[in-house]
């Protein structure tokens, strides 16, 4: 048993007297190119990530739940009968309404011991949330003797999002953290659902520059955004921007039109930087970046001026292939691709120039992609 897993295990006994049945692990996500196209049916392409939530489980007798956050030394208990929105939110709200979801599809769950542990950075758009939601969902069904795909389990968790933590999210965290393929990004068709898994060249390597302005996507413009992009669609009748041209938004107000303007051609950017990776095309790598940066901080305004400092500071950078904000923005991270033999030295340089620029202490995570959420005996 892994060091981490074993630690997560001794956890679990602590707290609840006895050993766990199972283990469920589930990624972390960063999008290298996609942002903000999921919930307009288009299309993504993220990258599962070594950084994991993991839940350890075991089964009741009767249907109470007993969560404990190892990381927040924090409990949570109820009855799956009677489950509502804590009061205090947070990572409790994620337990109560992935089980919420689950028992709403008619499944039959067992009340369960949980404790719940990992090393996603939070509020950094590494989806941590995802990552938990698919852990817990794949704990809970084991315990419970179900059996679902991880697609279908991601699809549960998407709902739980919207339900109760109040963030309309497309399916791209929960397809990442459930499909992800370990040397491979993975390309959504938002719309048909659809996936593929696209390899990564050799002598890339992903580098995260988390900002350290921490969001939480539900205080944020983010639904603003959402509703925004609804409404362009609307004003063209069409059922969501997937299907908008760049010609067709020129009729749009200002705002719209810069919204819609964004999604039309970030899709567009998905494409060609799917077939960039597949023929290792480092130049239009580079492009497709920088478009998608400055699409994302001009006419989506969801980049922030530290945000917009790393991606500058990146471009100069030793080894930088392409740099850009990623996830929903407001905050959050950059995301990188460098030359592999360089990403060392190329992630210590622009965290330092960024904390000498700054008062906030930006910190470099050097990822590597990995398989989506798998279930284990404890």
């Amino acid at each position: 048993m892994p060091a981490e897993t074993a630690k997560l295990a001794r956890a679990f006994a602590a707290q609840h007297d006895h050993n766990p049945r199972f283990i469920a692990e589930a990624p972390g996500r960063v999008n290298l190119i996609g942002e903000h196209t999921d919930y307009n049916e288009g299309f993504v392409l993220p990258v599962a990530i070594d950084r994991t939530v993991a839940v350890a489980v075991a089964p009741r007798e009767d249907t109470r739940v007993r969560a404990h956050s190892v990381d927040h030394d924090q409990r949570d208990d109820f009855s799956l009968d009677t489950a509502r929105r804590h009061p205090m939110g947070g990572w409790r709200n994620y337990v109560r309404g992935v089980l919420w979801a689950l028992l709403d599809s008619q499944l039959p769950l067992r009340g369960v011991d949980l404790s719940i542990s990992g090393d996603v950075p939070q509020g950094a758009g590494l989806s941590s949330s995802a990552a938990l939601e698919l852990a817990l969902s794949g704990a809970v069904c084991a315990a419970s003797g179900i059996e679902m795909t991880p697609r279908d389990l991601a699809l549960h968790c998407q709902r739980a999002e919207h339900m109760y933590a109040g963030v309309q999210c497309g399916i791209m965290d929960q397809f990442a953290a459930a499909l992800g393929r370990k040397g491979c990004a993975l390309f959504i068709d938002c719309q048909s659902l659809e996936t593929e898994d696209v390899p990564l060249p050799t002598g890339l390597a992903i580098v995260i520059i988390d900002s350290k302005v921490p969001r939480e996507l539900a205080d944020t413009p983010y639904n603003q955004r959402r509703r925004e992009c609804a409404e362009a669609a609307r004003a063209l009748g069409l059922a969501s921007l997937r299907s908008a041209d760049e010609s067709q938004i020129e009729s749009l107000p200002d705002d719209l039109g810069r919204r819609a303007r964004h999604v039309v051609t970030e899709n567009a950017r998905v494409l060609a930087a799917k077939a960039a990776l597949r023929d290792g095309d480092c130049a239009t790598i580079r492009r497709l970046f920088a478009e998608s940066h400055a699409s994302l901080r001009d006419d989506f305004e969801a980049s922030t001026p530290e945000i917009d400092l790393l991606v500058e500071l990146a471009t100069g950078a030793p080894g930088a292939i392409g740099a850009r904000l990623t996830g929903g923005g407001f905050g959050g991270c950059t995301v990188n691709l460098v030359e592999a033999a360089r990403a060392q030295r190329f992630g210590e340089a622009v965290a330092s120039e960024y904390r000498r620029r700054t008062s906030l202490d930006g910190e470099a995570y050097f990822c590597r992609a990995v398989d989506g959420m798998k279930v284990h005996d404890a």
